[in-house]
């Protein structure tokens, strides 16, 4: 199949990649647009290894404010030069992300974040419950590790930043998010860290107040 100029040019639209990787791609992937994008994926992935060693010490905290300031979310991103940072492409990927972490509610960046108590303390919660199902009585040891392990996956999907699946996108999870403007911008970029605040969150009212808000009620 022949590889036309606007194939090449949609390709890079759509996954940011060079011209030349485009066509390369389209050509490894005898013309098919999908096959061409996952060849990339493949390749950004490759490229963003080699990037992990680099330092990454600029970049920028982006914001969302959502529900007429009822939640917020402050993030910071690092990138490693100066000029990545104020580029379009980053700082549409920055508020993205404040916006997938008002929304998904993440408690951690990154699965390396979390403490081995909390970790021990879902598995024993999983393997209660796998125990506690009447379905599981005769079931051997390693099926319930399998299932325990299943749960534990989804606890991370769950709570973990980079292993959600992006709220814009569900095909993908942040960690692929990331590759994906890695290869864009040629820079090592990381999720540092976040903080998500909502209205009143972890207050109770003064028992004064509640209690007016009682008489209120009965008047």
């Amino acid at each position: 199949m022949e590889i036309t100029a606007e194939m090449v040019r949609t390709l890079r639209e759509k996954t940011g990649a060079g011209m030349m990787e485009c066509k390369k791609a389209l050509n490894e992937a005898k013309g098919s647009e999908e096959q061409a994008i996952e060849i990339l994926r493949k390749a950004g992935l490759a490229s963003a290894k080699k990037r992990e060693g680099r330092i990454a010490a600029e970049g920028i905290v982006g914001s969302y404010i959502h529900m007429g300031g009822k939640v917020g979310v402050l993030v910071e991103v690092n990138c490693e030069t100066d000029f990545v940072a104020r580029s379009e492409d980053f700082q549409k990927f920055v508020k993205d992300l404040a916006m997938h972490i008002c929304a998904s509610e993440p408690q951690f960046v990154a699965k390396e974040e979390i403490p081995a108590d909390v970790i021990e303390k879902e598995r024993e919660i999983a393997r209660g419950q796998a125990m506690a199902d009447p379905k599981n009585a005769n079931k051997p040891e390693n099926i319930i590790e399998k299932m325990v392990q299943g749960r534990i996956d989804k606890f991370y999907t769950d709570a973990v930043l980079l292993e959600q699946p992006f709220v814009k996108d569900q095909a993908i999870n942040v960690s692929e998010l990331v590759t994906q403007i890695t290869s864009k911008t040629g820079e090592k970029i990381s999720i540092r860290r976040f903080t998500r605040y909502k209205m009143g969150e972890g207050l109770e009212k003064r028992s004064e107040d509640f209690a007016q808000e009682v008489a209120a009620v009965v008047k």
